[in-house]
């Protein structure tokens, strides 16, 4: 990590404090893009802030520019991300900015997409607007290490999650239930946060999940949910295959008749063929890299021990998180033991206890 001391002055880090604030609430939700704060500021007052838009479009100083309602000549843009110079889906936000007549650009890091990194800086400078860079630096680059990571594998980022009774167990048929309400509200922040979740066929079958962030006026930004099944075992009356229709549902399949197919796509799931090795598991390389073409950039991974097994072995997880609760489940009849925990501790070495208000459960989490 750089030793490079910020010497920006207060003003600036204050406003780049929110520019971030509102880069960070969007996070998850910004589609293939990265999620961009700004904040506008003129005579030491802030005239208007914009973020990315849902799903990636307009960009938050197109937004930041749209929502002012002063002259913003001779003013000050703070965004945390270097704006964009190249035409997309929208125009460049470095034309806006020259048109708009904005006397100074501030920006925490550069984007590392070659079509822009340090282009804007140059292109600003050459319109005689002042530049600067690097307010906030370290922090603002930190937020970014998810997008720079899809950039520069051109993967998902990957989140794990388990939980684990005190005995051990991640199922019970006879006691579903391992962690409690405030560790719940944990997993449905996570899921807020991704844009696509992962199961199992064996978990989908065995827990029948409906997959949704269920916190207050949240559960639009649900993730999309995609389940593996080399050949299309699910169970097509669960909740999930039931409510396809209504939320983007993918399959990852390898085998199947032509009848089961069929019945799969009538329910309005997206099934996409994929290669499985000689034990039957599927190829998790080129699984990855078909989802990030499906402009899947954070995905959170709520499989069993088998899945979790399969994606530690192969280092998939760029982090994980590890729920364990005080509460014993029972034994009596089908139950699945977590018999991956050395595992973990073996392919992820860094180990942070959250400090979080979970009552008599805890979760930690584990890194690279």
């Amino acid at each position: 990590m750089s030793t490079k001391k910020d010497k920006s002055s207060s003003k600036d880090k204050l406003y780049m404090e929110i520019a971030l604030k509102l880069a960070k609430s969007r996070y998850g939700h910004t589609g293939s893009n990265p999620s961009v704060g700004c904040v506008i500021v003129k005579n030491d007052k802030i005239i208007s802030i914009g973020q990315t838009s849902i799903n990636g479009r307009p960009h938050a100083e197109f937004n930041a520019i749209k929502n002012s309602t002063e002259n913003l000549n001779g003013s000050k843009m703070y965004v945390t991300l270097e704006p964009c110079c190249h035409h997309g889906g929208t125009p460049p936000c470095t034309n806006l900015i020259v048109k708009s007549k904005i006397s100074e650009v501030i920006y925490s890091v550069p984007d590392i997409d070659v079509r822009v990194k340090n282009k804007s800086f140059k292109i600003l400078k050459s319109k005689k607007i002042k530049v600067r860079k690097g307010v906030l630096g370290e922090k603002v680059k930190n937020f970014y290490s998810t997008y720079f990571f899809n950039r520069k594998k051109k993967l998902p980022y990957v989140t794990g999650k388990i939980a684990v009774s005190k005995n051990n167990l991640i199922y019970s048929k006879q006691d579903k239930k391992i962690t409690n309400s405030k560790a719940d509200k944990f997993t449905h922040l996570l899921r807020y946060k991704s844009d696509s979740l992962m199961i199992s066929y064996k978990t989908l079958n065995k827990d029948n999940p409906k997959l949704n962030c269920r916190l207050k006026g949240l559960k639009k930004y649900s993730p999309k949910r995609i389940v593996l099944d080399n050949q299309l075992n699910t169970n097509i009356n669960s909740f999930i295959i039931n409510t396809a229709d209504k939320f983007n549902t993918i399959i990852f399949y390898n085998k199947a008749n032509k009848s089961q197919i069929l019945k799969f796509k009538k329910k309005g799931i997206n099934l996409i063929s994929s290669k499985i090795d000689n034990r039957g598991r599927f190829d998790i390389k080129i699984l990855l890299k078909k989802l990030y073409k499906l402009n899947c950039r954070n995905l959170l991974v709520e499989g069993g021990d088998e899945l979790t097994n399969h994606l530690l072995r192969n280092k998939v997880f760029n982090r994980f998180f590890l729920y364990e609760s005080n509460k014993k489940l029972s034994k009596r009849s089908n139950y699945l033991n977590f018999n991956s925990l050395n595992l973990l501790r073996q392919k992820y070495k860094k180990k942070i206890n959250l400090k979080l208000n979970l009552g008599k459960n805890k979760i930690t989490l584990y890194k690279n």
